[in-house]
Parts: structure tokens; sequence; C-alpha cells
């Protein structure tokens, strides 16, 4: 599977589970970390977890491996190490506090118009 796939795999279970603002960016060019940068958020901690266990499973149901998880537990921000891609799930606030947008500003935004529902 290649990136751009599991990217609209992440996309998708993201907005399935109502996730706000989400955003990818193109970070080949400029890290040596993953392809993408997925970042979103929603307006509680059980949301956060909903969002990020809906991720996971339908990634691992597609037969991609995750590689790690961090910050499950009542946590405001849950990342998922999927080789190719990162996603990061943020309450709102936390992700304003951290503005991983502004501190990637070099990395290209994909297009994701097709794969989130309005």
């Amino acid at each position: 599977m290649d990136s751009k796939e599991l990217l609209q795999i992440i996309v998708e279970a993201a907005d399935n589970k109502r996730a706000e603002d989400i955003t990818a960016l193109d970070v080949e060019g400029v890290s040596l970390l993953a392809d993408y940068f997925v970042i979103m958020d929603a307006s509680s901690q059980r949301q956060v977890q909903a969002i990020a266990e809906n991720v996971e499973e339908q990634v691992e149901k597609a037969g991609y491996d995750v590689q790690n998880v961090e910050g499950k537990g009542g946590s405001s921000w849950i990342l998922l190490d999927l080789g190719d891609i990162v996603v990061h799930v943020f309450q709102k606030e936390t992700r304003e506090f951290y503005n991983l947008e502004k501190l990637w500003a070099d990395a290209k935004k994909v297009d994701l118009t097709d794969w989130v529902k309005e």
C-alpha cells in the first residue's frame, strides 16, 4: 500500500468520528521522519480517544501495522506512528498551543476535499 492510499484511509476514518479541521502536510521534502503528518482536533478527550481508536482500527483492517501509539488514556494529544504517516489527534486547545502547522510551515498542504464530508 502506498502512503497516499493510507492517507485516505486515515482521513476518512477520522472524518467518520467527526474530527475537526483535518489537515495533511506533505513533509517528505522537509523531514526524514515521514511522508505525511496528519493533524486534526476534537472538542473533548473522549472524542480524541474515539478518533484515534477508529483510525487505528481502520488502518489495521486495511492490513497496515500501527508501529506506535503515544498518549492513550486520558490525553489531550494522541500520536499514531504509522511509519510513513504520523497522525496527531489533538484536543482543540492543545492543537492551538503546539501549532504544528506553523512549525512545519515549509510543508505543502494536501487537498483532502474528496475524502472529507461536509
